[in-house]
């Protein structure tokens, strides 16, 4: 009895919405009935398709079908049109949502794009890629050449048509691709890799074509002249863009970061980013859409709250956007012109072009990269995937009036066919691939650095006093900033009104010119890091990004807002290390209690070589998790610098029993060891191995450094309990007795 009442309610709010929409203007409370509807209807169908092993935003678009006049309207008329009016004010105000989420869509899609896999899988993903747009194209674009003069909306601009309708057929859909191979776990797999770099240049060259075709369009025909501009303009906007404007894009993330204080500055910062350049491709005479997927791209390119970012921009979109906007598609959509024969017959022959074009192009690109039969197979499976990409291509079509209803909606459904044909066939055709010895191998590197915490790191903090270890502390962290592509910001702790107070005679530099010789210490090293890697061809041409704060707050506010601002590592350079007591310096307890994130306590002792190259690095193992975590962190500095690392084992001091040797029968030691060959080979690092007699882990290693002539230990530490910092006996001894340079990592 409820359900019926509140269908009646729902029913006469229905008509009265309608009615004040005819007589008053648009309906602010239709609007949010239709957005509401919209995103619960696809946001529960979109469950659904997930459920059976389809993309959710074929839902979505199916849940537009079903209440446009395909089906709601063919069954209750009347309260569909209530519901969806034909008022141009009112549609103006769900199509408002609609063109954004089409520009956020875009933007999610650049993010998601790996143009560094792209770019290592480039010449077998551009022949499949080239060879999987060029024959669907040209079928598609013959296919719009002889189509009779009756299904054209405009006869006189047959030729842009026909340039949509082989764009609609040419383009994979990166995002359904990506998804469904990262769901058959096959995204490390080589044919899974080039299957997706192959559908991000599909993405990437269909978005040019697509804002090129979008220019001709505006224009009714083909001029050489609008064309030149297009074309001319999209290669000087996606030059510059990926060149003095990727740099720009990053100092403006990294400068709303570090100087706003109010609630996700950073989210804002991009959508006005996006908005500007989709505005200057529009200003070019191409579509908006361009300009919103490059924004994505050097977005997702960015070094630092790439994976905040892209967590709080997929919440909105996924949320809000993307079910208005596929809704609003189905809803546009009119299955019922498949009654007519001849519009079945076109539906039927487009998708039986568009599957043939796009599976033959990219087996034909395989076979000629030199694939197997098997892997080509699933290569040409994967790329007949469209969903989204199609979708806004024949959206954009209808809104400039070269396709029409019916064009439309054969589009949509050559669009969903061959999405959900795809997921099933990629399946059948992946399970049948055998894997080859280098491919594990890969494989298992692979899921190391996927575990490995050094690469979930993104940004440097270096704490600095211009002491000597300051100058080590920068010199490591240049290497990881070279190494890891990581900006690093040099705090300097300090305080400013110590350095208006210099004593007057004093030959010392000013504390300003010491802060920038940090920051330079950091980029000479980072640099000499970058040259070594470069000539292993390894390496890239990325400058590394410095920057200098002073202490201009409270030292323990500054550190809680740097970790809160995407500084997750902080480098430790002051001194002294040591209270008067013994244990830790008040400092130095203070700042590490206040920074929530990694720290790595940097302390100069001895005499350290002017070559990093001659750093000898000894690392004590002893199987825990934070050992290993810095022997990580060892083999990056000298991977670095091209330093020597010796790994020396003990046991852990809760373990009261005596150490063996290599070559006895224990096994704690060789679990140990072998994980340390793992670690060391991902990096490619060289280690040695020592595992000595002595009872007491210190004093093997005070021994053994001395013995060895190491210059820097590497150890990695966990904090006690207790106001007092503490981490445990063997650090803390380390701290008051060792007479060599000691880096303490905690994670």
């Amino acid at each position: 009895m409820s359900v019926l009442a509140g269908c009646i309610f729902f029913n006469n709010s229905m008509f009265a919405f309608a009615a004040e929409g005819k007589t008053s203007g648009p309906s602010e409370a239709l609007f949010l009935i239709q957005v509401v509807v919209l995103v619960v209807l696809g946001r529960l169908l979109g469950e659904a398709m997930v459920r059976i092993g389809q993309p959710s935003i074929m839902g979505q678009i199916i849940g537009g079908i079903l209440l446009g006049p395909s089906v709601f309207g063919l069954l209750m008329p009347g309260l569909q049109s209530t519901l969806f009016p034909d008022i141009a004010t009112q549609k103006a105000m769900t199509d408002a949502v609609a063109q954004l989420g089409i520009l956020f869509l875009l933007l999610l899609a650049g993010m998601e794009t790996d143009l560094a896999l792209a770019l290592r899988l480039r010449r077998a993903a551009a022949g499949v890629s080239l060879s999987g747009i060029v024959v669907p194209f040209a079928f598609g674009f013959g296919l719009g050449e002889i189509l009779p003069a009756s299904l054209l909306p405009n006869p006189d601009a047959r030729l842009v048509t026909s340039l949509f309708i082989g764009t609609a057929l040419s383009i994979s859909s990166v995002k359904i691709v990506a998804s469904v191979v990262r769901e058959m776990d096959f995204m490390r797999r080589n044919v899974g890799q080039l299957i997706v770099a192959s559908a991000i240049i599909d993405d990437t060259v269909g978005w040019v074509i697509i804002a090129v075709t979008f220019s001709l369009a505006e224009n009714g025909a083909v001029d050489l002249r609008t064309v030149a501009e297009s074309v001319i303009g999209t290669i000087a906007f996606m030059a510059f863009s990926f060149t003095i404007g990727r740099r720009i894009v990053f100092e403006i993330i990294r400068w709303t970061n570090d100087k706003f204080k109010s609630d996700l500055p950073v989210l804002s910062a991009i959508v006005a980013i996006m908005g500007v350049m989709a505005i200057v491709t529009d200003a070019i005479g191409v579509h908006t859409v361009l300009g919103a997927f490059v924004a994505g791209i050097l977005v997702g390119q960015s070094p630092i709250l790439t994976r905040q970012i892209e967590t709080q921009l997929r919440a909105l979109t996924t949320a809000l956007f993307m079910p208005v906007f596929f809704g609003l598609t189905g809803l546009h959509t009119d299955l019922s012109v498949l009654a007519d024969p001849s519009i079945l017959l076109l539906a039927i022959g487009l998708i039986v072009i568009a599957s043939i074009g796009k599976f033959g192009g990219a087996f034909v690109g395989a076979k000629f990269g030199g694939f197997s039969n098997a892997e080509a197979m699933a290569l040409g499976c994967g790329m007949n995937a469209r969903g989204s990409t199609e979708v806004i291509v024949a959206s954009i079509g209808l809104s400039v009036g070269v396709l029409d209803e019916r064009l439309f909606s054969v589009i949509v459904a050559m669009a969903v066919v061959t999405t959900m044909a795809m997921p099933p066939s990629l399946r059948w055709a992946l399970a049948r691939l055998p894997m080859r010895a280098e491919e594990k191998h890969r494989l298992k590197q692979e899921a190391f650095e996927e575990q490995s915490f050094i690469s979930q790191l993104e940004r440097i903090l270096l704490a600095t006093d211009h002491s000597a270890s300051s100058d080590l502390a920068a010199r490591i962290s240049g290497h990881f900033a070279a190494l890891r592509k990581m900006p690093v910001t040099v705090l300097d702790i300090v305080a400013g009104n110590e350095k208006q107070q210099a004593p007057t005679g004093d030959m010392t530099p000013p504390i300003e010119n010491r802060s920038q010789g940090i920051s330079e210490r950091v980029r000479e090293s980072a640099e000499t890091a970058v040259e070594a890697q470069q000539n292993e061809e390894q390496g890239s041409n990325d400058p590394v990004h410095i920057s200098v704060r002073d202490k201009d707050a409270k030292l323990e506010d500054i550190l809680t807002e740097s970790a809160e601002k995407g500084h997750d590592i902080m480098f430790v350079g002051i001194e002294p290390t040591t209270g008067e007591r013994g244990r830790y310096s008040r400092q130095l307890t203070a700042m590490v209690a206040a920074f929530k994130g990694a720290t790595a306590i940097v302390a100069s002792r001895g005499i350290l070589p002017e070559d990093d190259k001659d750093l000898r690095i000894l690392v004590p193992i002893s199987g825990t998790e934070r050992s290993m975590r810095a022997a990580e962190f060892a083999f990056v500095v000298a991977k670095a610098a091209g330093a020597s690392v010796t790994a020396v084992y003990f046991r852990d001091p809760a373990q009261a029993v005596k150490l063996p040797r290599i070559s006895d029968g224990g096994n704690a030691h060789r679990v140990a060891l072998a994980q340390l060959d793992d670690i060391a080979s991902f990096y490619g690092v060289d280690v040695s191995k020592i595992a000595p007699e002595e009872s007491t882990p210190e004093l093997a290693i005070l021994k053994h450094a001395r013995q060895g002539r190491f210059n820097l230990i590497i150890l990695g530490v966990s904090r006690r309990a207790g106001k007092q910092l503490s981490y445990g006996r063997v650090a803390d001894t380390l701290l008051e007795t060792a007479d060599r340079s000691f880096v303490f990592i905690e994670t």
